[in-house]
C-alpha cells in the first residue's frame, strides 16, 4: 500500500509510504492518550505537510488506496483482481458516539 486517503472535517488528506495497520495503531494509541496530532499531506501534486488534531468524537475515515494495475486487455475485466480486502479492519476500542448501543462485533 503506497497511499492512504484520510477524510477529516469534510476535507481530504493523504498519508504516504505507511501501512493501514501503522496508521490505525497510531490513531488508537493517540486516542488512548486523549488526543493526538496526526501528520498528513494536504494538496495535490506537491504535498504540503499538515497536522490533524484527533480528539474523541471527531470522525475520521482511513481509506487505503490500492495500487493500480495494468488496464485489462478486453476492457471488461475488473481493474483489481482481488475483490476481497486485505484482512479485517482493526477492532476499534475507542470512545463511542452512542454508548447505550451494543457493539456489533
Amino acid at each position: 500500500m503506497n497511499r492512504i486517503d484520510i477524510s477529516y472535517g469534510g476535507q481530504w488528506y493523504s498519508i504516504g509510504n505507511r501501512t493501514v495497520d501503522e496508521v490505525h495503531r497510531e490513531i488508537q494509541e493517540g486516542m488512548a492518550a486523549g488526543q493526538h496530532w496526526l501528520a498528513v499531506n494536504d494538496g495535490e501534486g506537491s504535498p504540503r505537510p499538515a497536522y490533524l488534531l484527533l480528539t474523541p468524537g471527531v470522525p475520521i475515515a482511513v481509506i487505503p488506496v490500492p495500487e493500480p494495475q495494468d488496464p485489462p486487455v478486453d476492457g471488461q475485466a475488473p481493474a483489481f483482481d482481488d475483490p476481497d480486502p486485505d484482512g479485517l479492519p482493526p477492532s476499534w476500542r475507542g470512545p463511542r458516539i452512542h454508548p447505550d448501543r451494543q457493539r456489533s462485533i
